[in-house]
């Protein structure tokens, strides 16, 4: 568990993933993510983030607001695993949060933790985060993490259309947090 100010990040309970998706299955949250799931989707999610957790003892954590025991959304670490990466195991953060709670600092409170978390409990010498071209406040986020864009690493990922590539790649090395934080 990683505790913030307002949040909390935690491995995911039963309860949890009905309220997620709830929360995150929605035209929204998914416009950059390849759309809303179908329930193979959501199913595939979610046994992915089960066995990274499984795997490697992080994975997309739960994101839970102290104040009302909310489900945000999901926060954290994984191995970059998308087809045509060129960043296949690298550690990558990431995060997805409903609607509602977009704008009131939560994903950089989130992010900032899951961060730290990487480079102090897990070893990480280096951490990775994906997104679009057009998702502009999640390259936003990754630019006031400290993270660098690292357009040599750029990909394009098959599973989606033109509207969803290239995947562009953001960096930050442990050092650079050191040095920030």
């Amino acid at each position: 568990m990683i505790e913030t100010d307002r949040l909390i990040l935690r491995e995911w309970r039963e309860a949890d993933w009905p309220r997620f998706w709830a929360g995150t299955n929605t035209p929204a949250v998914m416009r950059w993510l390849g759309g809303v799931l179908d329930e193979d989707g959501m199913a595939a999610t979610r046994a992915r983030v089960e066995n990274c957790q499984a795997a490697n003892g992080f994975c997309f954590w739960v994101v839970e607001r102290k104040s009302h025991d909310d489900v945000l959304g999901f926060c954290g670490l994984k191995r970059a695993d998308a087809p045509g990466s060129s960043v296949t195991g690298a550690v990558e953060i990431g995060w997805r949060l409903r609607e509602d709670a977009w704008g009131q600092g939560y994903a950089r409170e989130a992010a900032s933790a899951a961060l730290g978390a990487a480079f102090t409990r897990f070893g990480a010498d280096e951490v990775v985060a994906l997104t679009v071209p057009g998702n502009a406040a999640s390259w936003g986020l990754m630019k006031r993490l400290g993270m660098q864009r690292r357009a040599e690493l750029d990909y394009v990922d098959p599973r989606f259309g033109e509207e969803l590539n290239p995947s562009i790649v953001y960096s930050l090395r442990r050092d650079q947090w050191e040095t920030a934080t």
